[in-house]
């Protein structure tokens, strides 16, 4: 894992996890000027002008007076030319949010000027709740800051949890840590990330992997095979039938002549509500 020193702004690699030290992590909304980790090693003149390079230097800022020697920030601690680098990186993301000691999260579009009552009332119109990987962002952490466009800390997930429960459609237990995701159904889990976006198609798949507890190898240019995989490494991890019950709601009452495919096409085909979501439970019981 690299992690880059919030006080200096250069990368450390640390290989075991037993070595590493304490680090805050950052969770945002991907725009266009962000900087790399090559932006960072080339040391640029155009690199201190990026959006991205401002937000790297107040998400360390931030961690320096919150008391943090080291930050990663995705993007700038993965080098994403390398294949497998990158790899080894999607499939170990969960753990390292898990892992942080506080995710901060940066919401550039929540005005500071927005009071209390409307900045909580606003938080399901904010583009990082309609981001894929931003679910396990929220999920994996158990403390979670967020901030607004100036960097303004507007409270930690502790204290909205009812704002996030109706954001996200996640129950409370899930999101205060009191229940791992793996004790919902694996129908349930698909849910939270049935109105959710990612810019390439299989990353919706790729940002799923912690969530199911699962890892496979990324393959781009694979496209909408890759959530089909994903549903197939998940059936052979885990005995659960309610991988299935979308087939019942994803097509209309008219019959097909050749019948319904096993697998869903996205977690969109998830998009249920209560009442699914107790027969869900239904079904993973019976399992």
């Amino acid at each position: 894992m690299r992690l880059l020193n919030a006080k200096n702004l250069t990368f450390f690699e640390f290989v075991a996890e037993e070595t590493r030290p304490r680090y805050a992590i950052l969770s945002h909304t991907w725009e266009q000027d962000e900087a790399t980790f090559q932006d960072m090693l080339a040391l640029s003149p155009s690199l201190h002008s990026k959006a991205g390079y401002k937000k790297i230097v107040k998400c360390c800022q931030v961690a320096v007076d919150d008391g943090f020697e080291w930050v990663w920030i995705d993007t700038c601690c993965i080098d994403k030319t390398n294949h497998a680098e990158l790899s080894e990186s999607i499939n170990s993301m969960y753990r390292w949010y898990q892992n942080s000691a506080v995710c901060y999260v940066y919401l550039w579009d929540l005005l500071d000027t927005d009071s209390e009552w409307r900045w909580k009332a606003s938080l399901k119109n904010r583009k990082w709740f309609t981001r894929g990987w931003t679910l396990q962002e929220l999920i994996a952490p158990r403390n979670v800051d967020f901030f607004d466009s100036t960097w303004e800390r507007k409270g930690n997930k502790h204290d909205i949890l009812t704002e996030l429960c109706e954001a996200t459609g996640i129950f409370k237990e899930v999101l205060s840590g009191h229940v791992l995701p793996k004790s919902c159904c694996v129908a349930e889990r698909m849910s939270w990330a049935s109105k959710r976006i990612t810019t390439r198609t299989e990353d919706i798949a790729y940002c799923l992997l912690g969530i199911f507890g699962v890892h496979m190898p990324m393959i781009y240019g694979e496209h909408k095979n890759a959530f089909r995989r994903l549903q197939e490494e998940i059936i052979r991890d885990q005995n659960d039938l309610s991988i299935f019950a979308w087939v019942a709601m994803r097509y209309s009452s008219e019959p097909r002549r050749f019948g319904y495919p096993l697998l869903a096409e996205s977690p969109t085909d998830f998009m249920r509500g209560q009442h699914w979501l107790c027969q869900c439970r239904a079904f993973s019981a019976t399992a």
